[in-house]
Formats: C-alpha cells, structure tokens, sequence
C-alpha cells in the first residue's frame, strides 16, 4: 500500500475533497493498529462531521469497518437471508415479533443482537426473560438452527467491527456522533459483517429516536439504503413514528407478553401495523413476494392461522428457553409492585415525550445506565393513554411495575412525559415514508 500520512487526508476531508477508496482503507487499517492517534482519528472525524461523505466513501468506509473484524459466513444457510435493523425507540420489540412472521413465511432470520445500553435491554436481555435462554453459541450451531428453523438470534461476537467500536468510542467523546454518513457507515458495517444477503431498516423519528426530525430520519435513511445497495445487499428503509412509545408495555419481560400477543393476533394496533409493513418488506426481499401488498396478505396469514406464533415456540425451545409462558403469560418475570400513575389535569394528549418514558422504565431497573448494571426483568411501564386518548384528572396514565419500595421518582418522570390539550387530538401517523 502507497504511503500515506493522516495529515494530509485530514486536509483533504477539511477541504471538501472526496477522499480514494485507497485513502479510507489506509485510514481505517491504520486507526485499528493503533498507528494513528486519537486527536488525528477525531480531526478527521470533525472534518466528516462538517463536510460530509459521498455516497462512494461512506460504502469504502462500510466495507473497510466490517472488514476489519469477524464476518459471518452464511453461505451455508439455504434461501435468502434477511435482516432486519431498528435504529431505536421506547418499546420496539419489532425484532421479537418480525423473526418468526418471517421465518413462518420459510425465509431465513439469522439474526445477531446485542444487549442493550439505555431505557430497556436489547433483543437479548429481552429474549432472557424466557428461563434458559442461550444466545452464546459457535457458528456452526448458528448455521444449524437458522437451516432447522428458519431463525436464530445469536449474540454479537466480541469482535464484530472492532474498527466502528474504536471510532465510535471516540466520536462519543467528541461531539461527532450526529454525522449521517457515520452513522449510516456504523450501522451497515454491522449488518455487513452479520452476514446478510438483504436488509430492511425501520429508522425511527420523533421525541423518542436518535433523528428528531423527519428530514434528518430521511437523510440518514437513503443513506443507509445506499450503502447496501452500492455493496450488493437488496435495501430498503421504512420510516416510523417515534414520538410515543411503540405499543402499551416498556420494560423486558412486559415488552416479550406484548410480542406473543402480537403475534396470537392481540397486539396493539400501532405494533400490528408496523411488524406486519416490516415483514411485508422482508418477504418482498427474501423473494416470497412480489410487491408489499402481496407480502402482507401471505404476513397476515401465518398471523392469523397461528404458524407464526408456533415458530415462536420452536425458535424459543431449540435455544434453550422455557417456551411454557407464552402459552401462559403469568409465567412470565412479574414485578412485586405496581403502582398507578395519574393525570393531574384533564384534556386529550397532545404531546408524549417517548424519552422520559424510557428514562423512567431505566430508573426502575428495566435499562442499564452503565454495561455493568443487571437488568431487572420484571421492571417496567405499562400505558394507559397515548397521543389522542381523553384523561381526566386522576385517571391512570400509566402503570409502574417494580421491584423496588420507592418508585416516586420515576412517577414524576412519567407525569412530565405528558402533555393535554383541551381540544381532541388527532393520533399521529405511525409511517411517515418507505425508501
């Protein structure tokens, strides 16, 4: 490789040029071996934050991230795998339900998750409130569940993108996480290495989501699509609605008995509405449907006659779990306290800030506020009123569910998470857009 010095591509970045695909595996190889320091990755780092990337160097700096680590090779799974990725919100457990939809429809899920930092656990802390649960396993064992069941969730190996976890480290520290093609280029170097052959991704938008605003959710979205379509992975994006929480229930064990309700066909509308239109997507790129409507109606299907409800079951029990509570939800994790929390003025909710909701659940012991924190799964919210919804004074807004004696402070947190207007209020729309 030529010899270069990081100096002079920091220059040219600061300077609006676009960068050689020989400049960004330099940089990449270079900052992974430690031969590059810290002040001059976030120099660097800066300069995308002001000047952006094109298209062409957002997919150099994808392919080199998720090259710089593991990469799963899924070559032995039959059929086209498709992956799915939500880039967050208040009570997702999309991940929960969209597995076995999919996988029902004979479409592979080989799905790897993470555990979570923040309001609530990932996909893997929730899936652990099924008793016995392993997501631990090698590749092969992997590659064995998804050919046996069409759908496996494994945990992220060690060193999945050891180069994004490096720069991401920094960018944190740095004022420099808000860079759409970073953050496009983090979250795809990830879905990259996992192995996928196509990827749909829910961006979220809204008072709960990392993108605010809907012109910011848009941006990073195509950018994401373009990334994966430029690397040869079918990819499409639907944009959602986050400003209140996904469904009624946040916190782990709540959030899972809300998933199998889902998909016994009891779901709260706003989560039907969105799996269902994210499975529709799934099916289109893994070749079982032409378009979205016909993925819907086979979607609908496998929901209503059951099938996918006892993939769940399967899929549960060939990782280790009990699959016992979702025949039976009180066997489920149950918290030894719920406490209801009141609205102290009447009118209809016109605004819900979907953070503080998350910010409460965490409090309560649902999320970690530091990797070392363990999860108490019982913990959660449950919602008793959402944009639209009429409460007079003294209703019950929300019901805590806790272990701990004192759940004062978390009370508070929800109340200001609400906002009445004397006038009804129109529910939002859930999907703003599909790219």
């Amino acid at each position: 490789m030529l010899t270069m010095r990081m100096v002079d591509i920091i220059s040219r970045k600061r300077d609006g040029f676009e960068l050689s695909n020989e400049e960004i595996t330099w940089f990449v190889q270079a900052y992974s071996n430690g031969d590059i320091p810290d002040y001059q990755a976030s120099a660097f780092a800066m300069a995308v934050f002001f000047q952006g990337m094109t298209q062409k160097e957002a997919a150099a700096l994808t392919i080199e991230m998720a090259g710089s680590g593991d990469q799963l090779d899924l070559s032995a799974i039959d059929g086209i795998k498709v992956d799915k990725h939500s880039t967050g919100g208040v009570g997702d457990k999309t991940t929960l339900i969209l597995g076995p939809l999919v996988a029902a429809l004979d479409i592979p899920v080989a799905k790897m998750s993470g555990r979570g930092l923040g309001h609530t656990g990932g996909t893997i802390d929730k899936l652990e409130a099924f008793e016995g649960f392993r997501t631990e396993m090698d590749q092969e064992d992997f590659v064995h569940l998804v050919n046996k069941n069409k759908l496996a969730v494994a945990g992220q190996s060690g060193n999945l993108t050891p180069a994004d976890k490096k720069l991401y480290a920094l960018r944190d520290v740095t004022g420099t996480v808000n860079s759409i093609p970073l953050i496009a280029s983090s979250v795809m170097s990830k879905k990259i290495a996992a192995g996928a052959d196509a990827i749909v991704l829910d961006v979220k938008t809204g008072s709960g989501a990392f993108m605010e605003s809907l012109e910011e959710a848009k941006k990073l979205a195509y950018a994401m699509v373009d990334i994966g379509n430029s690397l040869n992975r079918r990819t499409m994006a639907v944009i959602s609605n986050m400003d209140q929480p996904l469904g009624h229930f946040v916190g782990n064990a709540l959030e899972v008995k809300e998933a199998v309700e889902t998909l016994r066909g009891n779901g709260p509308e706003d989560l039907h509405e969105l799996s269902v239109t994210l499975a529709s997507h799934m099916a289109v790129l893994g070749g079982k449907a032409t378009d979205e409507k016909e993925g819907r109606k086979l979607v609908e299907s496998v929901l209503n006659d059951g099938t996918a409800l006892e993939k769940m079951k399967q899929f549960v029990q060939s990782q280790g779990g009990n699959p016992a509570p979702i025949d039976n939800s009180d066997l489920f994790p149950a918290a030894e306290k719920q406490a209801a929390v009141t609205a102290q003025e009447s009118g209809y909710v016109s605004r819900m800030q979907a953070a503080r909701i998350g910010q409460a659940a965490m409090m309560l012991g649902a999320g970690r506020a530091s990797k070392d924190d363990e999860i108490d799964y019982a913990a959660g919210i449950e919602l008793k009123a959402k944009i639209g919804d009429y409460a007079a004074a003294g209703d019950t807004l929300a019901v805590i569910h806790a272990t701990q004696a004192d759940t004062t402070s978390a009370a508070d947190m929800i109340r200001q998470a609400y906002s009445f207007s004397p006038q009804q209020v129109k529910k939002p729309a859930l999907i703003y857009d599909s790219i």
